[in-house]
């Protein structure tokens, strides 16, 4: 993997794991709706909701710079370390969110990064 793809898969992660925070507390901060769910004024909430909007923003911006990724290197290679994003998310929920984070979820965290090891070592 070219310095260019590595930076490439770095940012296409950093902007998976800010659009899902942004998602989380945008829809966290939503005020709860009066006289039960509607399905109308939920949506009207959430399209008026800057942190989804922000979140939305950080999601096409991931995708053009995955897609500048995906013309510089295999899927096959870039797929597997895009799954460290789930490792920024984990990361991110519990140091940004406070959200408790198991022992064993850590575990399959610390799994996720190992196989991404793996996959690009025996890559080079």
């Amino acid at each position: 993997m070219t310095f260019t793809v590595i930076v490439l898969v770095a940012c296409s992660i950093v902007m998976d794991v800010i659009g899902q925070l942004c998602f989380k507390l945008g829809l966290d901060r939503l005020p709860e709706l009066e006289g039960g769910f509607r399905l109308n004024a939920f949506w009207g909430q959430v399209f008026n909701a800057p942190l989804l909007w922000c979140g939305i923003g950080a999601f096409v911006v991931e995708f053009l710079v995955w897609l500048e990724a995906l013309s510089r290197a295999p899927l096959s290679l870039l797929f597997p370390a895009a799954a460290l994003a789930y490792c920024g998310v984990v990361l991110a929920s519990r140091v940004i969110l406070g959200e408790t984070v198991s022992r064993r979820r850590w575990a399959g965290t610390l799994v996720i990064s190992a196989g991404v090891m793996l996959v690009c070592v025996a890559h080079g």
